[in-house]
């Protein structure tokens, strides 16, 4: 790749916040819970399933980058009107004849204006947005440094897929007893397949989804105390039917009286596999846990002769 051309004048204009109409946001997933994806400064739009659901934390490698944005004629008309950059024409008239020279220079050749982009939903994002030049011009057919790839794009839309969490339903349901069979399953899981796709109109797109494939069960106590069963327990759990075999649950050797609270907290993990189309990018499955509090008691009996 040949060495990239970036501008060094203007000092400050350049390392300043980019001006408003340069600004866009696309939000991602949820707050609160999950990391979430805000995109500020970017082209790129996110689609799928962002929602009703959670997701599990997962952050980009870099949650800055570059896009392309303009072509020089573009970029210089842009830039040289003193009415859309008003603010800095006032301030310094020099300084700004200075700024829109560095777009001057560059009409009449091929390429394009790349300027950064960033994750505000990344507690980093803001800071390596900063790092980065605001204009990098860039020859055809060539992608600078930090500048946005399908690597990129798969990590955005796997930052701001959700999977549903599921409510976990046992039976018995109010209370187990020592050596009876505790059914497990997820309720409300809803559809087994979720999707998001991240594009960057005109150029790219990538889309990952997440498969349901099994589930985990943690009995909230070792092995001594409770025997597990996750054979039979297919995507979701086997909901308990008169007759059926015991192969998807808990089964208690020890009642609970001695614990925290007297209860085992029982934790379900959905495991969700996630492929990448288009592309050979692999991630982690995404595992989202679901508790329940399990009170075990003992059946007392006295024999007699």
């Amino acid at each position: 790749m040949k060495p990239l051309i970036v501008m060094a004048a203007a000092g400050s204009l350049l390392l300043g916040a980019a001006p408003p109409d340069d600004e866009v946001k696309v939000g991602g997933s949820q707050r609160g819970r999950s990391a979430g994806v805000v995109l500020e400064h970017s082209k790129i739009t996110i689609s799928g399933d962002t929602k009703n659901g959670r997701t599990d934390g997962y952050q980009m490698r870099s949650p800055c980058w570059y896009e392309p944005d303009a072509n020089a004629e573009e970029m210089f008309k842009r830039k040289s009107d003193a009415r859309n950059n008003l603010g800095w024409a006032q301030k310094d008239e020099e300084g700004f004849l200075e700024f829109v020279e560095q777009f001057k220079e560059k009409l009449g050749q091929p390429g394009m204006w790349w300027t950064p982009s960033y994750n505000s939903g990344d507690p980093k994002g803001a800071a390596c947005w900063a790092g980065l030049e605001q204009f990098v011009f860039v020859p055809p057919g060539e992608t600078p440094p930090s500048g946005v790839t399908i690597q990129e794009l798969a990590e955005i839309a796997r930052a701001a897929l959700t999977v549903p969490e599921g409510k976990v339903q046992l039976n018995p349901a109010a209370k187990s007893y020592v050596n009876l069979p505790t059914f497990v399953w997820l309720e409300g899981i809803g559809d087994t397949t979720r999707s998001v796709t991240a594009t960057l109109p005109g150029v790219m797109s990538a889309t990952v989804t997440a498969t349901l494939r099994d589930i985990k069960i943690d009995a909230g106590t070792g092995s001594d105390r409770a025997e597990v069963r996750e054979d039979g327990c297919g995507t979701s759990g086997r909901p308990y039917a008169r007759g059926a075999d015991f192969t998807c649950g808990v089964r208690y050797l020890r009642a609970s009286i001695d614990q925290p609270r007297e209860v085992y907290e029982l934790t379900v993990t959905s495991v969700w596999q996630v492929a990448v189309t288009g592309a050979d990018i692999q991630f982690d499955p995404i595992q989202v846990e679901a508790s329940a509090d399990v009170p075990v008691g003992e059946v007392q009996s006295n024999v007699r002769p």
